[in-house]
C-alpha cells in the first residue's frame, strides 16, 4: 500500500453521518472513508430506539420544533432546529429508496406505512424504527451501498492520528489539507490529502467508566479539532443514558427508551414506582430527570440497580416490538416478558463538540464536523432521544450540498510530508498507557459524572492536567498505537468537560451541580465556548448568546 492517498473528499468516520455524506457525494467526487475497524462497528450499529421525524399528519414540525426546544432548557438555537426538522421527512425518504427496513405499520390503513413509536420529550409518536435494532439495520444498508460504490474507497481498521494544515506546514493561509493515520494491520502512519476533509468520529462518552457506547468513542474528532485551531462548545453536557442492563457480562448493553415509550415502569427493588416523584410525565421525562431520579435512589437507598418492568404487557408484544432486547436479556437469564430488567445509568451521548454553521463547516477552512462529534446548536443543554440520528443525517446532507458546490474550485494539495519516525522507539512500557486509560475513566465517573460539585471538579482538572504531562511526554518518545492515541484523545476531551462544567455555574438541562442546584435567571442562557491557543489570542473560556 502506497504511505500516500489523495482524493476530493477525506471522511473521517463510517457511521451513518459518515457514509451518508460519502454515498451523497460519490456520484460526482472521488471520497476516502477511514474507519477505526470495521466500517460497521461504530456507535450508530448499536442505536436501538429509531429517528425521530414528522411523518404522521397528525403531527408537526412545529410540535417536534417546541419539544426540541423544551429538552434543551433555553440553549437550543431555534433555527437550527427548525432547519433540521424540516429536513427530517425528506433524509427519511431518501433511506427508505437506499432501502433501509424500516417497521411496517400494524395497520393496513395507518396513516403512515410504518410504525411510530414514542420516546421520552416527545409529545407525539414519531420515532420511525426498524424493530429495536434501526442502527444496525441503518449501518448495514449505508455500508453495503457504500462498499460496492466504484468512487468510495474504504480504509478500514485505520485510527486518525491528526489534522494536517496549513499552518502546521509553515504555509498562509491556513486551510484543512488532510489527516495522518494509522494503519493498524501494519503499525505505519499514511498521509491522506483532500479538498475538503470531514470528521464523522462521533462522540467521547469512553471518557467515563460506565457507557452505553463502543470502545471507539474516544473524542478523536473532538480533540484533533481542538490541536488544529477549531472551538469547541457546550463539553459539560453529558447524556447518561438512564437503563444500560445492570450484568458484569453484559458490556454496554443498553435497554431501548421505548420500552419506556411503549408503557415501561421503572421501580424499586420492592417494586415500588417512583418516577412520578420526581416529574409529572414520569418514564417519559427527558433523559436527564430520568438518569438523576435512578442515581438518587441508587444513591439514597445504598442499591446497585433499579428495575424496568414492562411484564405487564402481553408477552407477544414484547417479543414483537423488542426482538433484540428480549434476546440479549435473555442470554444473561433475564426474560423481560416475565420479570423487571436490572438497570444503571450510562455516559451515553456528548452534546457539545466542535462549533459549526449550518453547512456543518468549522472554523477552520476546507474542515467539516458532522454527527455527535459537532456542536450545531440543535441539542441545547439535552438531546431529545431519537434526534441524534435525524442530525447525522440532516448534516450530512447540508455539508455535502455545501461541498459539492465548491469541491473542484479547491486545488487537490499534493502528497503531505510523511510521517517522521526517526526520533521514537517503540514503547517498553505498555502498561503506563493502560493504568493512565484506567485511571482518566474513573476519575471522570468519580467527579465529573450525572451529579458534579465544584470541589469535585477542581480535584478532576488537577489529576486530568498531571495526567495529560505524562501522556503528551509519553506521545513524543514512542511510536503510536490506536491505545495511545485513543488514551491522547480522551486526556484532551476530559480536559475540555471539566473546564466548561467549572465555567457554567448554575445546574441546567445535562449538567447538575450541588453548588448551584438552580438555574441561573438573571441572564439569557448562554453556551459555553472554549478557544484554543492561537484563535485569535490566548485560550480562553468565552459565552455566546443562544
Amino acid at each position: 500500500m502506497s504511505p500516500h492517498h489523495r482524493a476530493d473528499v477525506l471522511v473521517i468516520g463510517s457511521g451513518a453521518a459518515g457514509l451518508s455524506l460519502a454515498l451523497r457525494l460519490a456520484g460526482d467526487l472521488d471520497i476516502h472513508v477511514i474507519s477505526k475497524g470495521k466500517v460497521e462497528d461504530g456507535a450508530t450499529l448499536w442505536a436501538q430506539g429509531g429517528i425521530a421525524a414528522v411523518l404522521d399528519p397528525a403531527d408537526s414540525l412545529e410540535a417536534h420544533v417546541a419539544d426540541t426546544l423544551a429538552a434543551g432548557a433555553g440553549l437550543c438555537d431555534e433555527a437550527v432546529v427548525r432547519r433540521v426538522v424540516s429536513e427530517g421527512p425528506g433524509v427519511l425518504r431518501w433511506l427508505v429508496d437506499l432501502g433501509v427496513p424500516f417497521t411496517p405499520a400494524e395497520e393496513e390503513d395507518a396513516a403512515v406505512p410504518w410504525h411510530l413509536t414514542r420516546e421520552g420529550g416527545h409529545s407525539r409518536r414519531r420515532i420511525i424504527h426498524a424493530a429495536d435494532a434501526t442502527g444496525r439495520a441503518l449501518e448495514n444498508t449505508l455500508a453495503a451501498r457504500a462498499r460496492r460504490h466504484p468512487r468510495i474507497r474504504l480504509f478500514e481498521d485505520h485510527v486518525a492520528v491528526d489534522l494536517v494544515t496549513a499552518r502546521k506546514l509553515g504555509r498562509e493561509p491556513d486551510r484543512c489539507l488532510g489527516a495522518y493515520a494509522l494503519n493498524r494491520a501494519d503499525g505505519h502512519v499514511y498521509t491522506f490529502a483532500a479538498r475538503h476533509v470531514v470528521l464523522a468520529t462521533g462522540g467521547a462518552s469512553k471518557v467515563y467508566l460506565y457507557t452505553s457506547n463502543p470502545d471507539t468513542a474516544t473524542g478523536d474528532g473532538i480533540a484533533m479539532a481542538w490541536r488544529a485551531g477549531c472551538r469547541v462548545a457546550n463539553m459539560e453536557f453529558n447524556q447518561f443514558h438512564p437503563t444500560c442492563l445492570y450484568h458484569p457480562r453484559a458490556k454496554s448493553f443498553l435497554i431501548t427508551e421505548a420500552v419506556r415509550g411503549e408503557g415501561g415502569v421503572l421501580r424499586l427493588p420492592d417494586g415500588t414506582p417512583f418516577m412520578k416523584r420526581f416529574d409529572p410525565r414520569g418514564e417519559l421525562a427527558p433523559r436527564d430527570i430520568v438518569a438523576r431520579a435512578i442515581d438518587h435512589e441508587m444513591k439514597r437507598l445504598g442499591i446497585d440497580c433499579v428495575y424496568l418492568d414492562i411484564s405487564h404487557k402481553p408477552a407477544d408484544f414484547i417479543r414483537s416490538h423488542f426482538p433484540t432486547v428480549y434476546a440479549r436479556c435473555l442470554e444473561f437469564g433475564y426474560d423481560m416478558t416475565r420479570e423487571p430488567l436490572p438497570v444503571v445509568p450510562a455516559a451515553h451521548y456528548t452534546c457539545g463538540g466542535v462549533m459549526t454553521d449550518l453547512h456543518g463547516h468549522t472554523d477552520l477552512p476546507g474542515l467539516y464536523a458532522i454527527g455527535e462529534v459537532a456542536f450545531t446548536g440543535l441539542h441545547g443543554a439535552n438531546r431529545m432521544a431519537s434526534n441524534s440520528l435525524l442530525e447525522c443525517l440532516v448534516f450530512a446532507k447540508l455539508a455535502a450540498d455545501h461541498i459539492g458546490g465548491r469541491a473542484r474550485a479547491v486545488p487537490l494539495p499534493d502528497a503531505l510530508p510523511a510521517w517522521d519516525e526517526s526520533r521514537v522507539t517503540d514503547s517498553d512500557e505498555e502498561v503506563v498507557v493502560t493504568h493512565n486509560w484506567h485511571e482518566l475513566r474513573r476519575f471522570m465517573w468519580d467527579y465529573v459524572g450525572i451529579v458534579r460539585t465544584t470541589k469535585r471538579l477542581q480535584r478532576a482538572r488537577r489529576r486530568a492536567e498531571l495526567l495529560a504531562r505524562e501522556i503528551d511526554e509519553y506521545y513524543g518518545n514512542f511510536r503510536v498505537t490506536a491505545d495511545l492515541l485513543e488514551l491522547r484523545n480522551l486526556a484532551v476531551v476530559a480536559d475540555l468537560i471539566i473546564r466548561s462544567a467549572m465555567a457554567r455555574r448554575e445546574s441546567r438541562g445535562l449538567h447538575y451541580t450541588l453548588d448551584f442546584p438552580g438555574p441561573d435567571d438573571s441572564r439569557p442562557p448562554r453556551n459555553t465556548v472554549l478557544v484554543p491557543p492561537g484563535h485569535g489570542g490566548a485560550a480562553a473560556v468565552s459565552a455566546s448568546a443562544s
